[in-house]
């Protein structure tokens, strides 16, 4: 990579935010600087488009987003989805019905209508996701599966992460994307080829921008792919090991806008 990168992308939760899901002052004008001169900065996230507009209050202009880790391109200005790439429900059914047999006491959720909306069998343990208009506990198994979803979310009680999304990935080898973006025990599963890298790298080809000259950051093992796609990989200091190990450079923790130190650095935007 030159020493100006053409396009920034960069993880939300855990690298972009702070650990009380807000966005410094600090971090959000560093962004709007840089994007003011004409680069595009790309949100790449595991969250569902329905999260998106406690970030987008926090910046000085919605940013496009590749959402669901990679399965949904979002455009926020025109509220249009640009790409999504769900799982069929026939692939869905296989998916359970696998993870079933392997796990005992595993439930299920399902983000689907491009992650506009979230259904749940009634024992899956809703964590913060408190838009009752976008959540619906559903009352048969076939109900959660009859409908095309962008992510499926399996839990299994108290689980180590990165064994849990091994034991997962294992199960579904060749038939889907496993992963995990936090340290609850939370399996996210996208269809085979979906990643953060490919909704990236789909974007980026829409731009013009190789993935050379891409800037990337992150902290978790759903951003391995997109780090690892990037020319300049960067993590922030409290990221996985997972993560740490593909960066090329680490930066500074998110909670000291670990971002922003280096977006100043590389910009001169401080």
């Amino acid at each position: 990579m030159g020493e100006t990168p053409r396009l920034v992308a960069t993880d939300i939760d855990g690298t972009l935010l702070r650990d009380d899901r807000t966005l410094s002052p600090r971090t959000a004008q560093a962004l709007a600087r840089i994007a003011a001169r004409g680069t595009p900065v790309v949100l790449v996230t595991g969250r569902p488009i329905r999260w998106l507009k406690m970030v987008y209050d926090q910046l000085s202009g919605p940013l496009p987003a590749i959402c669901a880790n990679g399965a949904v391109v979002y455009d926020p200005v025109n509220d249009e989805v640009l790409r999504a790439d769900p799982l069929a429900p026939e692939l869905l059914a296989e998916v359970a019905r696998r993870l079933r047999a392997e796990v005992p006491g595993i439930s299920f959720a399902v983000e689907i209508i491009d992650s506009r909306q979230m259904r749940h069998e009634a024992h899956y343990p809703l964590r913060w996701d408190a838009d009752a208009n976008a959540i619906r506990a559903v009352e048969t198994p076939e109900e959660l599966l009859a409908a095309p979803a962008v992510k499926l979310l399996a839990r299994a009680g108290e689980q180590d992460p990165d064994a849990f999304v091994e034991l997962v990935g294992t199960a579904l080898q060749g038939l889907a994307e496993a992963t995990h973006s936090s340290y609850s025990g939370l399996v996210e599963i996208s269809a085979a080829g979906v990643t953060k890298a490919a909704g990236l790298a789909w974007y980026c080809n829409r731009l013009g921008v190789d993935a050379g000259d891409v800037l990337a950051f992150g902290d978790m093992p759903n951003d391995v792919p997109m780090l690892a796609w990037a020319g300049r990989a960067v993590a922030v200091a409290n990221a996985h090991p997972a993560v740490l190990k593909v960066a090329h450079e680490v930066t500074v923790a998110n909670s000291e806008d670990g971002v922003a130190a280096y977006l100043e650095k590389i910009f001169d935007v401080g």
